[in-house]
C-alpha cells in the first residue's frame, strides 16, 4: 500500500530537524574534544613535573608532554608534546625526536592554530622552556623563511638553541608547501626575565 502523500510532506520538516541537530551536535562535539584534549595533556604535563614521565594524556595516545613553551609578553602558553606526527600536531606544538635528549630543540607548530603567534615574534622578544627539571629563557635572535627544499635544519648537540619551526606564508589557503618559517632562540644571559605564567 502506498504511503499517502501527506505523509511524506509531514515527514520532511522532521527529518530536515534531524540532520540539523546532528550537524549541530557535530559542530559542538569538535570544540568539546578539543577543550578536553587539552586538559588531558596540561594533566599529563602535571603527571611529568610529579615524576611520572611517561604518561600519556590519553590511554591509546602515543604521546606524553614533555615541556613548556611560553611568551608571557604574547600571553602564550602551551604544552610541547613528544612525535613529531601529524596527528600530534594537531593537540599542540611537538619536539623533533631526534632533538629531544640534547640542547638544541627543534619544536613544529601548525601555523593557523598552535604556532600562529610566530608571526608577531621580533628578534629581542623572551621566551621560555620548563621541563620537568629545569626552566631556561630564551632571547629571539634571527627569523627566516627558508625554503625546505633546499635549506634544512642542522642539529648540534653541544649547542644550546631552540628552533620553532611552521609552515609559511601563515596566510596560504594551501596546507604544506616548502616553505617554513624559522624562529631561532639562544639562552638569555641575564636574569631580567618575565614572570611565567600560571597554568592555570
Amino acid at each position: 500500500m502506498s504511503t499517502p502523500r501527506h505523509w511524506l510532506f509531514a515527514a520532511v520538516p522532521f527529518t530536515a530537524a534531524f540532520f540539523s541537530l546532528a550537524v549541530l551536535g557535530q559542530s559542538l562535539w569538535i570544540p568539546a574534544k578539543a577543550e578536553l584534549a587539552q586538559w588531558l595533556i596540561e594533566r599529563s604535563w602535571q603527571a611529568a613535573l610529579d615524576g611520572n614521565t611517561g604518561m600519556p594524556p590519553w590511554p591509546w595516545a602515543d604521546t606524553q608532554a614533555v615541556a613548556v613553551l611560553e611568551v608571557p609578553e604574547q600571553g602564550i602558553r602551551q604544552v610541547v608534546l613528544a612525535g613529531n606526527t601529524g596527528r600530534n600536531l594537531a593537540f599542540g606544538p611537538v619536539i623533533l625526536e631526534a632533538t629531544a635528549n640534547g640542547r638544541d630543540w627543534i619544536i613544529s607548530g601548525h601555523r593557523d592554530t598552535h604556532f600562529r603567534f610566530l608571526e608577531r615574534l621580533k628578534k629581542g622578544d623572551r621566551l621560555s622552556i620548563h621541563t620537568p627539571q629545569t626552566t631556561q629563557w630564551f632571547e629571539v635572535r634571527t627569523v627566516d623563511i627558508v625554503d625546505s627544499r633546499h635549506e634544512e635544519l642542522v642539529i648540534e648537540p653541544g649547542l644550546e638553541r631552540i628552533s620553532l619551526v611552521t609552515c609559511y606564508p601563515f596566510n596560504s589557503p594551501d596546507a604544506g608547501g616548502p616553505w617554513r618559517y624559522v624562529v631561532t632562540a639562544l639562552p638569555l644571559k641575564d636574569s631580567a626575565s618575565p614572570r611565567p605564567l600560571s597554568s592555570g
